[in-house]
């Protein structure tokens, strides 16, 4: 079944790299392609077509005027993919963008080749929608600092964490807060609403679901929710890995994912 949504070309930044079967990019919150692609784009671009749009409030993206809605979101990235010459394309979607990638796939599943869904969620978790009232407290109150020792905690492995030097960990704080995007607390308030549960059962499209077991502002079983609710939707866990991939786990996923787009037809029928 086909839906077909009027599309206009969106103010969005948009990352365009490399050539061949596309892949549309749908980053997390408070992130960007860059800062959740980063590790990979030259790899995927080698013989994948990239297109990276940046949400409202990140990368060069204009700031919202109001909040953010699911719908409209997941129609500007398909507008920019349109825009980009891509009719259709495999979604990637990174925690916030894997409930994005849902929502396009939901909307548009005539365009929608595949779905990778990394740290993902249907519908925001206990530990989720706790960090995500921190967050907005703390930034109410200012404290911006603690935003980022929020985000470190939340986002590194305990692994990393238990072998970082003090000077170190002061250093990936205030880097942490220096690439704080303007849209963030946009970014989190739509985390706060997202519900993608009724969408699951009506995907049609091939799905990888990656779970990073050591994540600690995801649960792991939201990455199990997301796939027991899509038909045929294989899971993989990634040990140990945090909710922002290490370059060794963002390898292991790039081999994964790499897999799983060959084994896709040529054109989905």
């Amino acid at each position: 079944m086909s839906t077909h949504h009027a599309l206009s070309l969106p103010p969005l930044d948009v990352l365009v790299q490399g050539s061949g079967p596309a892949l549309l990019l749908a980053h997390g919150a408070g992130g960007g392609i860059q800062g959740n692609f980063g590790l990979v784009l030259d790899d995927l671009a080698r013989d994948h077509t990239l297109v990276g749009p940046h949400y409202p409030g990140a990368g060069g993206s204009p700031v919202a005027t109001e909040p953010l809605d699911l719908d409209d979101l997941a129609d500007q990235l398909v507008a920019a993919a349109l825009a980009a010459g891509q009719e259709s394309f495999a979604v990637l979607g990174e925690s916030l963008g894997s409930a994005v990638a849902v929502r396009v796939a939901a909307r548009h599943p005539e365009r929608v080749r595949a779905l990778v869904l990394t740290a993902g969620f249907p519908v925001a978790d206990p530990v989720l929608a706790l960090a995500v009232r921190l967050v907005a407290s703390l930034a109410d109150a200012g404290r911006w600092d603690d935003v980022a020792r929020l985000a470190c905690l939340s986002c590194m492995s305990p692994a990393y964490l238990a072998a970082i030097a003090p000077d170190e960990l002061d250093a990936a704080v205030a880097g942490t807060l220096a690439g704080f995007p303007p849209g963030l607390l946009d970014h989190f308030d739509l985390v706060s609403r997202v519900d993608v549960r009724a969408d699951l059962g009506g995907i049609s499209a091939p799905t990888l679901v990656m779970a990073p077991t050591g994540d600690r502002l995801v649960l792991p079983e939201s990455s199990h929710h997301l796939a027991a609710g899509i038909p045929g939707a294989q899971l993989i866990e990634l040990p140990g890995a945090a909710h922002v991939l290490n370059e060794a786990d963002r390898a292991t996923w790039l081999g994964h994912v790499r897999a799983f787009l060959a084994a896709l037809p040529a054109e989905r029928v």
